[in-house]
């Protein structure tokens, strides 16, 4: 049987893009939270993954797919609160 890479992740995560804007708290494969930087505003959003999009998101943050996702720790995202 082939193990899924997304197994042994111990769940919350966080991670951000590296321009900043962008900031991620990953409860589970199938939900997580952004909270959008814009100016000195933060818009916070939370996601439960339904459609095929979101999950390749959540995949993506989760394996570091693109050179722009950036682990960061839970202080650092909780500093935006």
């Amino acid at each position: 049987m082939i193990k899924s890479p997304l197994e042994d992740i111990h769940f919350p995560q966080y991670r951000k893009y590296s321009n900043n804007k962008n900031y991620f708290k990953i409860y589970s494969a199938h939900e997580f939270e952004e909270v959008q930087v814009i100016g000195t505003k933060h818009i916070r959003r939370s996601v439960k993954a339904i459609q095929f999009p979101e999950k390749n998101l959540i995949i993506d943050l989760l394996l570091l797919k693109h050179e722009n996702i950036l682990v960061i720790n839970r202080k650092e995202y909780e500093k935006l609160t």
